[in-house]
């Protein structure tokens, strides 16, 4: 038995309740992913085991004071601070359910600060190193052509890889070079691609994906065995890429990021960046502006006389 359903488990029965009801909350209501709700479940397990250890059998007994020694026991516990202010999250969107449906008086959750996550610049490949790498894929044989596939998309369109894999072949506007994304949230987006893509995609389709085709018929791009492609096989598809071009360890949200960053160095602005790789805020697509500028300020170091 895993030590999270120990947790869950020992607490009191309105406690489980409360969780249970919870998670429903977020799966039904939110259109949460079934990763994002187990592990909003885990910390609130967590939160509330430190409350019944503390003397708060029921929801009710949520308050600041519960809520802050929660988080000294993470922090204590050698927690990052993107882990703190993810927890943090957590237990302020649990506080406002909880305090919308009946099991809270007040909502303790507004009253707690996090920290914010500190947020290191992504190392970025250089254009050119993305495309040797896709460049220097095997396409010999169909499962080498599928994988130069995978690596013309990821690159071209900054798409997620679990995006990449869910594609079926009527995703595909071949017409208009567009696919079409079903993204976090359940939220569709249209997403270019470019000609080294379709010319890549072309030869996919009538090569590569016929040899390895077995009964999916919807997929776009298929696995050794016939099915769709999974996401930890397109990982490792990355991964071999770059140490088959003496790169560095990549995984494919390495490619998402040169594709955001090549993208602004060459002109593009914020806002279409943000609708391409499927934010829900700039905030998130601004740290790539961030890499561009440090870019611009190694090459005027390194160029400038006057630097």
């Amino acid at each position: 038995m895993s030590s999270a359903h120990e947790s869950y488990s020992a607490l009191p029965e309105a406690m489980r309740d409360a969780v249970d009801d919870f998670a429903r909350h977020l799966a039904s209501e939110r259109g949460r992913s079934v990763h994002t709700v187990r592990a909003y479940t885990a910390d609130t397990v967590s939160l509330l085991s430190h409350a019944a250890a503390d003397g708060h059998p029921t929801v009710a007994g949520l308050d600041i004071r519960v809520l802050r020694g929660w988080l000294a026991g993470v922090r204590a516990g050698g927690a990052a601070r993107a882990s703190l202010a993810r927890r943090a999250a957590v237990a302020r969107v649990f506080c406002a359910w909880a305090h919308r449906t009946g099991l809270l008086a007040v909502d303790p959750g507004q009253l707690l600060a996090s920290p914010k996550a500190r947020r290191d610049l992504p190392h970025v490949l250089r254009a050119e190193q993305a495309a040797d790498m896709v460049e220097k894929a095997d396409e010999t044989t169909p499962a080498g052509l599928r994988d130069r596939l995978v690596l013309e998309l990821l690159y071209a369109t900054g798409i997620r890889v679990s995006e990449l894999c869910g594609l079926d072949i009527d995703d595909v506007d071949r017409e208009r070079r567009v696919l079409r994304v079903l993204g976090k949230g359940a939220k569709e987006r249209a997403v270019p691609y470019g000609v080294p893509a379709e010319l890549a995609l072309n030869v996919y389709l009538s090569r590569g994906r016929p040899a390895l085709f077995r009964s999916e018929k919807n997929a776009l791009l298929l696995g050794d065995r016939g099915g769709r492609l999974g996401v930890s096989s397109a990982r490792k598809i990355v991964e071999r890429a770059a140490d088959h071009a003496d790169l560095p360890h990549l995984s494919p949200h390495g490619l998402r990021h040169a594709a955001a960053t090549h993208l602004l160095d060459g002109g593009a602005d914020l806002r279409s960046v943000q609708e391409l790789l499927g934010h829900a805020s700039l905030a998130t697509t601004q740290i790539y502006t961030h890499v561009s500028v440090d870019r611009l300020r190694q090459a005027y170091n390194q160029a400038h006389p006057r630097a």
